[in-house]
């Protein structure tokens, strides 16, 4: 491969304006959660983990914000200038999809695939990134499903001034390797998982050399080679409550884009697969209800293939294969669940985030699984009508949301997460027609 000169790596604010509509803070739903989250546990002594157990995989401003219960977090301003290069996005009435459906809905989207990578995922990537360069780190580990959080850290760290490595979930590694071409084009570098490179995929190879891979085994392997290397870290794209933090961007911006044209969201669609994209666009409206009585309607959209939150039990489990990462409280199909090779590989992990599983079991939101083939129809049906391809993930906000809009009698608002655009993932999309 010929060697490309890094480009200056941006650890310091450049003096570039922001967009005063950038948000300033991220929303921490656990200041207004009505009983605390279940802790993480140590996975050898199943106690309370502390930061000296976080300490060897991530930067402590990172753990600091795991374990936070402000509010408000500010968002450096590093940061916010690197946001403001698509941020906010857009928030978008699908009055075409509305007539073609009938509906006396009102019907936006929260549109998140303007971003350089395509998906919400460089939300948290900049600020994960940007945290580790702050603390010196040389290099991040991470895993990825579809593709969408491999390139979106190799994005950020080509900007941060850190060397990126990606295991990606052998299934989207084989059927999508334009976002493999995009994570290298960013500077990253991706291996498929299970690999023949670390000691959990060695085991896991042997024990089924055919095996389609899975996140789980994904993350034993990021985890792995940056628990080996002392200028190493490890990123996590979903899951744990700093990335959902992160995400609050999202609802954070769609509340006040309503709030600006008088409207209130009735109800909002987010696909859920870890957690991040449904936990960044809805966490500030719970908030909202919890805070001001507000009466906004959430519903989780997850695959019938991995459905995590309709089938899996309420219980500590490991977030990984191996073993190596903590016990979190959440719902779990099993850390050794291997899901089929569904085209919406961003959503084919075995739990669900520990926020997102204790905002189900106290009845802030609710969870619907859709089959492969609606999340397709309605994907087919929503770009012919408002132009943009959504990404296979995001079909599923879709299909559900279309659902309830064509039984609807009255004008209610109905808000869509559109975490990312489908262009990389057409392949996918010709295989359904």
């Amino acid at each position: 491969m010929t060697e490309i000169a890094a480009s200056q790596p941006l650890t310091e604010p450049t003096g570039t304006a922001v967009p005063s509509s950038v948000p300033t803070h991220w929303y921490n739903l656990a200041a207004d959660l009505p009983e605390p989250c279940p802790p993480a546990l140590h996975p050898g002594t199943r106690e309370p983990l502390g930061p000296e157990d976080l300490a060897p995989l991530f930067p402590m401003a990172l753990i600091e914000q795991e374990v936070s219960t402000e509010r408000w977090v500010e968002i450096p301003q590093t940061v916010r200038e690197i946001y403001g290069r698509w941020r906010p996005s857009p928030l978008i009435r699908a009055d075409r999809l509305e007539r073609a459906l009938g509906t006396p809905a009102r019907i936006y989207y929260k549109y998140e695939g303007v971003s350089p990578a395509g998906s919400h995922k460089p939300n948290t990537a900049v600020a994960q990134a940007y945290y580790n360069a702050v603390e010196g780190t040389r290099k991040l580990t991470t895993e990825t499903g579809a593709g969408q959080w491999g390139a979106s850290l190799s994005l950020a760290c080509s900007l941060l001034g850190l060397e990126c490595e990606v295991w990606q979930v052998r299934a989207s590694y084989d059927s999508k390797p334009y976002r493999r071409f995009q994570m290298e084009t960013y500077g990253g570098v991706c291996h498929p998982s299970p690999s023949d490179l670390t000691e959990s995929g060695r085991a896991i190879l042997a024990a089924d050399p055919d095996t389609t891979g899975s996140l789980g085994m994904a993350i034993s392997e990021a985890v792995e080679v940056a628990a080996q290397d002392p200028e190493a870290h490890y990123a996590l794209g979903s899951v744990l409550n700093h990335v959902l933090l992160h995400q609050s961007v999202i609802g954070i911006e769609a509340l006040e884009q309503l709030d600006s044209i008088g409207e209130s969201a009735d109800i909002v669609f987010g696909c859920a697969g870890g957690g991040s994209n449904l936990a960044g666009l809805t966490f500030p409206f719970i908030g909202r209800n919890l805070r001001d009585g507000a009466t906004t309607r959430v519903v989780a959209c997850e695959p019938a293939a991995c459905p995590s939150l309709t089938q899996g039990e309420y219980r500590y489990d490991h977030g990984d294969v191996a073993g190596l990462t903590p016990l979190l409280k959440m719902h779990t199909l099993g850390k050794d669940f291997v899901p089929p090779p569904i085209h919406a590989g961003g959503l084919r992990y075995h739990g669900m985030a520990p926020m997102v599983s204790h905002a189900l079991e106290l009845g802030l939101l609710s969870a619907t699984a859709i089959e492969q083939d609606d999340a397709f129809r309605a994907g087919i049906e929503f770009a012919r009508a408002e132009g943009i391809i959504p990404a296979p993930e995001s079909t599923h906000a879709v299909a559900a949301a279309m659902a309830h809009a064509r039984a609807a009698t009255t004008d209610e608002t109905i808000v869509i997460g559109l975490s990312g655009n489908g262009v990389l993932d057409l392949v996918a999309y010709e295989d359904y027609l």
